[in-house]
């Protein structure tokens, strides 16, 4: 229900929005605005988000943790869809969101409401019972019919 709301609440302030900015500007300058929001937020959002990929790639190499890089990554592709999203408040919102400085602050409040229970980085092989095990000799007895896993001739 609280997402409905939330939906509803933004729609209702992008329509506020529009009606106030084009009676102070008039219809073709907030076109214009719009328009142009979404173009230099697509450049902006394009060049952060290659330069998110690269420090993923180099946490891959450098065998580091990369979920503080995943999560701004994960803003900025947030970013890039309020900015192509038509409205005043949603281009506020998506510029906020190319600054690293707001991203840190949500990631920081976002790590203090949430509690990881087990956290594992990298392969790990199960530890095996003695009775997993088994045996088998070059003096076991062969099998006078097919094991079942391969093709009768």
């Amino acid at each position: 229900m609280w997402l409905f709301l939330l939906f509803v609440g933004v729609s209702v302030l992008e329509i506020a929005l529009f009606l106030q900015v084009g009676g102070w500007l008039g219809m073709w300058p907030t076109l214009g605005i719009v328009i142009l929001t979404a173009a230099v937020g697509t450049v902006l959002v394009r060049s952060q988000g290659l330069a998110q990929l690269a420090k993923l790639q180099n946490s891959f190499q450098e065998m580091r943790d990369p979920t503080e890089t995943l999560a701004h990554g994960a803003m900025v592709l947030a970013s890039g869809l309020l900015l192509l999203t038509p409205g005043f408040f949603t281009d506020g919102v998506g510029f906020a969101l190319l600054v690293p400085g707001v991203r840190s602050v949500i990631l920081r409040y976002v790590r203090s409401k949430v509690r990881i229970q087990s956290f594992q980085y990298g392969a790990q092989t199960a530890p095996r019972a003695e009775d997993d095990i088994i045996d088998l000799t070059a003096d076991a007895e062969p099998r006078d019919r097919p094991s079942g896993w391969t093709k009768p001739d």
